[in-house]
């Protein structure tokens, strides 16, 4: 059961000038098993921030884009707390398209959580808490938004980051392989190579990754084998 939702968007102290809080727009918060990348299988609270730029043509979050509660990150920090576990997901939408995130991550990476960020690779990930785990999605042209990857990001990664690349067809499969080789990704970062949800046959992506020997990592995403499209899992 979710915590019940407050709007504590102010502190105050007697005799001193009320001080607004630094807050976010937020889609839910939630405990799930982490479904994908190096985390999968933990039980994680997820915070998914409302709002993206990107209109990917998988996209299975498109509720995150609008709408949303406007909450205080003192209350976040709370509501995550609350559920008792170590491991943390911040993700969309896009979270770093509201400034505030960055701030999010410190705080919890202070208290003592384990954090990732979930990023569609489309804004600067170089100013993130170096605590934080950097998901970073690199888009092929099936998503429809290969236009929108920051290459940029890809140099400022390390071994506690991980490029995602969700691929749809043979073709998208190609464009990641030249990626992976032209920026020597494997050799810097861990790679993760999933399967379209309903388009791409698990088994035939990892046919094709045992075939060219590939130094990436097989995933699916868990939280759909096991409750399938259901939101907020």
């Amino acid at each position: 059961m979710r915590p019940p939702r407050t709007r504590p968007e102010e502190s105050q102290e007697p005799g001193f000038p009320s001080v607004p809080e630094p807050w976010l727009r937020v889609s839910e918060i939630f405990l799930s098993l982490q479904g994908e990348a190096r985390e999968s299988g933990y039980p994680t609270v997820f915070v998914r921030l409302t709002g993206c730029p990107l209109r990917c043509s998988w996209c299975d979050t498109a509720y995150a884009f609008t709408g949303g509660e406007r909450i205080a990150i003192p209350t976040i920090l709370e509501r995550v707390a609350a559920y008792g576990v170590s491991r943390v997901c911040v993700t969309g939408g896009e979270p770093l398209a509201q400034k505030e995130t960055p701030g999010l991550l410190v705080q919890l990476a202070d208290r003592g959580f384990r954090v990732s960020l979930e990023t569609s690779g489309a804004l600067p990930v170089e100013d993130v808490d170096p605590r934080v785990s950097r998901v970073v999605d690199l888009k092929p042209p099936g998503s429809g938004e290969v236009t929108k990857n920051r290459y940029e990001n890809l140099a400022c990664l390390g071994p506690a980051d991980q490029v995602k690349c969700v691929i749809a067809s043979r073709e998208d499969y190609e464009w990641a392989l030249a990626a992976l080789e032209r920026y020597g990704l494997a050799s810097r970062v861990e790679v993760l190579f999933s399967p379209v949800y309903g388009q791409l046959e698990a088994q035939e992506l990892a046919g094709w990754i045992l075939s060219d020997r590939l130094p990436v990592r097989f995933q699916v995403q868990l939280h759909k084998i096991l409750w399938g499209e259901e939101p907020g899992r």
